[in-house]
């Protein structure tokens, strides 16, 4: 039997996280063959390059794709995905895959999704269905409309689709990927997590002590505000007087303002006890979410792996608007004091019980065994 060849692209660190465990089963089903395409941030050392993360798992890379423009604002976010669509169809011409596997909302997957949607190429996509506040949301509903297979990680999502017309038939509730990781990394210490939490710059941090996770990304519908909303936390934080670990933000637009915001409060010397890092590997991340006293920032990662651990989450702004959530997450405007008031509330909640609002920890198989099965008709049939 012809094994089916299945094209994932990944162009983020966050892409990465997002469809692992998928890449796992698709690499190990005998009637698959997987199809690795990096791209745009995910391969530049300046956000953290996967190529290391890829090789432990054993899994080669088929392409890699040059598309992100220097600057982190709307214009070359814009033009990034134009660049992505010029290169993109090229590779999956070379490749000739059976099914692209598109995930999330990211300005590169648009340009995934037009690339193989114009070669009639099927499309599967993770993660669609959701709401959130920002252009991300437009992109993902976008997407939708374009793919053939739908892989929602939660049952409204999964609502979601079918109303916006999606056929019953195509849309299989399989859960969170990302939560696969959480499930088998949460029990264990890294075997890398001296060496990654020695990385990065700023104070020593001994984290045997209380500690917050801080991870906040550019809010690309108020461009231009990053660096603002960045200080409002760190004073908040500052104030708290508490250890901080401080991820760098993500590559959409007003990454940079986000990263002056950053290095201004360094260079005030304001940053005691807080370091901060490019990037950690997911299992590193996964151990520190478990063990900090609350993740503070915009990140989906609160609201999806956060409320399969119990973290306490202080999500900040409007990023995660709408989004389905659990009782772990906090809500709160950029504002220095109300950031503040709601880590100290957050601390003394202490951990929430574990809600499996996106999933059981099993998508990765689930996605595999449906790409391995499952037919589709390139034609799209719209019913509504």
């Amino acid at each position: 039997m012809k094994k089916r060849k299945i094209c994932v692209v990944v162009c983020s660190r966050a892409n990465y996280s997002s469809i692992k465990s998928a890449m796992e089963a698709i690499e190990n089903h005998p009637n698959l063959e997987l199809q690795l395409v990096l791209g745009a941030s995910a391969i530049l050392d300046r956000y953290g390059s996967l190529d290391e993360q890829i090789n432990i798992q054993n899994i080669n890379i088929s392409e890699k794709v040059y598309m992100l423009l220097e600057g982190e604002n709307p214009v070359t976010m814009a033009k990034s995905t134009g660049i992505g669509l010029i290169e993109l169809p090229s590779v999956f011409e070379r490749l000739k895959p059976d099914i692209v596997v598109t995930v999330g909302d990211r300005f590169e997957t648009m340009a995934t999704t037009l690339s193989a949607a114009y070669m009639n190429i099927p499309i599967a996509h993770t993660m669609g269905g959701e709401v959130s506040g920002t252009i991300d949301e437009s992109i993902r509903h976008a997407i939708t409309k374009f793919s053939h297979i739908h892989f929602p990680a939660s049952k409204d999502a999964a609502e979601r689709i079918k109303k916006l017309g999606e056929k019953e038939d195509s849309i299989f509730h399989v859960g969170c990927p990302r939560i696969d990781l959480v499930n088998e990394y949460l029990n264990q210490v890294p075997k890398n997590l001296d060496q990654a939490l020695n990385e990065g710059v700023g104070d020593t941090l001994d984290f045997s002590q209380p500690f917050v996770l801080v991870s906040q990304h550019p809010v690309t519908t108020e461009y231009g505000s990053g660096e603002s909303q960045i200080t409002e936390t760190l004073k908040a934080i500052r104030k708290l007087d508490i250890q901080a670990a401080i991820l760098w933000p993500n590559a959409d637009a007003g990454s940079d303002d986000i990263g002056r915001g950053i290095r201004k409060w360094r260079e005030k010397g304001l940053d005691k006890n807080m370091h901060f890092y490019k990037n950690l590997p997911i299992e590193v991340y996964v151990h520190l979410l478990n063990k900090t006293k609350c993740l503070i920032g915009n990140s989906s990662s609160g609201i999806r792996e956060g409320a399969f651990i119990g973290t306490p989450v202080v999500n900040i702004g409007s990023r995660q608007d709408a989004r389905e959530r659990g009782q772990n997450v906090m809500d709160v405007k950029n504002s220095t004091n109300d950031i503040y008031n709601a880590i100290l509330a957050q601390i003394k909640n202490g951990k929430y019980q574990s809600d499996p609002i996106y999933g059981d920890g099993t998508a990765g198989i689930k996605i595999a065994n449906i790409l391995s099965k499952c037919d589709w008709d390139i034609q799209k049939r719209i019913t509504y």
